[in-house]
């Protein structure tokens, strides 16, 4: 599968002037983040890294992907109300795993206290590649499910605009519908403006920022549990950094576990977050499990489990001693992943060997989990960094499709899809991440 054809491709008069064009494109539409080299300075930035030409991806997965995604923001959602079974799927994982059990540890406190707050709000991105199966067959298969940060909501919202142009400019006209209106920016809004209002604010909707050792040093809960900064009340608390252990000093785990105790809307609160785990992921590929939360709804099990690639167990036990022995004789076949997110954490090929022959005898091979390795079709594009010299390279998409959704008590008010995202990486890297600087923004031309 091509993105563009052949004479395109190759034609390096061409490649140049698109490229000036793209980038200075991507500038005038907004699409721009930090540099490494000054992170948390506003006044320089660099276009995100793209890809010049939108990568194609097949019409019927992409609609697969996008149908299926209100049912696995239910998903989510009914597991963070079950706290039996996140207690037993994450039982051999809080001994082994320090960072997720100090997070079971803020989640059985809320739990005996009793939830302060009604309104749940989630804000997701389920991430999928596309399978090329021995039959040579494409089919869509699910990386994992981010409760916590899912981000590039705002930068993807502004790319449809930029690979239209580039389109048009190649001469490629007629391709410019394949390529779909797409903002999930405004799809989280929509979200979190609920959220203020069924938590009953008068006021208008003023958004501050602030770290963990802020909330530590500034906050406050009243009487009533009800969340004060700077002695402003706080409805609604939207982490965008609490999804790794470095994200924490012992201030900062005292400051999440003030706010989960808190009236605020928490997005995602401590039982979400706990149910984008990989160990969650893989206990719910068990059988039976998805009949557990939808036990009237088996149209909606069957596309759920339709996305599901093999996941297995490294539980101490026979089916665990299974799961590594078969790792180890076949270690390309395999994924090994941690319960962590944000990109960059996945071990594969021989470290898989390197790491399970380490652990294999004790409990900590229960921080992992095993999956299937998708093995995509490589398509051929040109990615755009700032500083890095242009070259075509072979390369493999993921997509994501957003979810957003508003409960309140047992009602589900807000249940919607609200966008998707596109990300390329060359195909010499394993692991991939906007953030770790592997992956740049594409859009997905449907074909």
């Amino acid at each position: 599968m091509a993105s563009v054809p052949e004479d395109v491709l190759v034609n390096e008069a061409l490649i140049e002037d698109l490229q000036k064009l793209a980038k200075d494109t991507a500038l005038l539409q907004g699409i721009l983040m930090r540099t490494k080299e000054t992170p948390n300075s506003s006044e320089v930035v660099s276009y995100a890294a793209f890809t010049l030409f939108p990568s194609p991806v097949p019409r019927s997965l992409f609609e697969q992907a996008r149908q299926v995604q209100t049912h696995f923001n239910l998903l989510v959602d009914r597991i963070s109300q079950d706290a039996e079974f996140l207690e037993q799927a994450l039982a051999s994982t809080i001994n082994v795993d320090d960072f997720t059990a100090r997070l079971f540890n803020i989640y059985r406190q809320v739990i005996q206290e009793g939830c302060s707050q009604p309104i749940i709000l989630g804000l997701n991105r389920s991430d999928y590649m596309f399978d090329l199966g021995k039959d040579s067959k494409t089919s869509l298969k699910q990386i994992e499910i981010n409760t916590i940060a899912a981000g590039a909501g705002g930068l993807t919202s502004r790319t449809p605009a930029l690979h239209r142009h580039i389109l048009k400019v190649a001469g490629r006209v007629e391709e410019q519908k394949n390529i779909l209106d797409n903002n999930p920016a405004a799809g989280s809004a929509k979200a979190i403006a609920k959220s203020w209002e069924l938590y009953g604010s008068e006021q208008n909707i003023t958004i501050i920022r602030r770290d963990f050792n802020d909330v530590s040093k500034r906050a406050s809960l009243d009487q009533n549990k009800r969340l004060f900064i700077d002695g402003k009340e706080v409805a609604i608390v939207y982490f965008r950094s609490g999804l790794m252990p470095q994200d924490y000093t012992e201030q900062g785990w005292e400051a999440r576990l003030m706010m989960e105790r808190s009236r605020a809307v928490k997005c995602p609160d401590i039982s979400t977050h706990l149910a984008g785990t990989k160990k969650v992921q893989q206990e719910m590929s068990r059988p039976g499990v998805l009949e557990r939360f939808f036990p009237d709804d088996p149209k909606a099990v069957a596309q759920i489990r339709a996305t599901f690639a093999g996941l297995y167990s490294l539980d101490m036990g026979e089916e665990g001693d299974r799961t590594v022995a078969m790792a180890i004789a076949n270690p390309d076949h395999f994924v090994l992943k941690p319960q962590r997110e944000g990109g960059g954490n996945n071990i594969y090929g021989e470290d898989i060997c390197q790491v399970l022959e380490s652990v294999k005898e004790n409990s900590e091979r229960c921080a992992y989990i095993l999956m299937d390795k998708i093995r995509p079709q490589p398509v051929r594009n040109y990615l755009l960094r700032s500083g890095s010299p242009l070259k075509l390279s072979t390369c493999l998409s993921e997509l994501g499709m957003f979810g957003a959704y508003v409960r309140q008590g047992k009602g589900m008010v807000l249940n919607e899809c609200t966008g998707h995202l596109l990300r390329t990486k060359s195909a010499e890297h394993s692991d991939g991440g906007l953030t770790t600087g592997v992956a740049v923004l594409d859009n997905p031309l449907l074909v």
